[in-house]
């Protein structure tokens, strides 16, 4: 089978190789609003769930997971090797408007899904405006008529 000498493909794949470190790859994340959530999603393709760790600190929000080489321990000899492994992390930072307390993190098919509340204080509000009618003063209206315009009128 004939190989095609590409230079520019076998150096950028050198380079790649040579500069790739679990901490320099990233995991790959969708993140968004729906409501008064805001969903991330990140790719965590065969990292085992009992090493994923997630916590807040300072409003900066870490997630951590390793993933492990099936093969690494044994003497075997690569043809390639493009599949990361070692510990990963992403890191968010979370603004004041959101529910530290009441973030939950679920791990499906190799997606770590976290949903974070937005807090209860930063969410809008209808407010009610308030309406009252000015209070007017009762005018008294004397009568000028006598008993015989009245009996006229009868």
């Amino acid at each position: 089978m004939a190989t095609r000498f590409d230079p520019i493909r076998d150096l950028d794949r050198f380079f790649s190789e040579v500069t790739r470190t679990p901490n320099a790859t990233s995991l790959p994340m969708d993140l968004y609003r729906d409501g008064e959530v805001f969903i991330a999603r990140i790719d965590m393709p065969g990292v085992d769930p009992a090493s994923i760790d997630v916590d807040v600190e300072d409003r900066t929000l870490t997630v951590r997971a390793q993933r492990e080489s099936e093969v690494a321990e044994k003497d075997v000899k690569w043809l390639t090797r493009e599949r990361t492994v070692g510990t990963y992390a992403r890191q968010l930072t979370l603004g004041n408007r959101v529910a530290l307390d009441r973030i939950s993190a679920d791990y499906v098919d190799g997606v770590l899904t976290l949903t974070i509340p937005v807090a209860e204080e930063a969410r809008p509000r209808k407010i009610n405006v308030s309406h009252a009618s000015p209070v007017r003063a009762t005018e008294v209206v004397e009568s000028t008529s006598t008993e015989d315009e009245n009996s006229a009128q009868a």
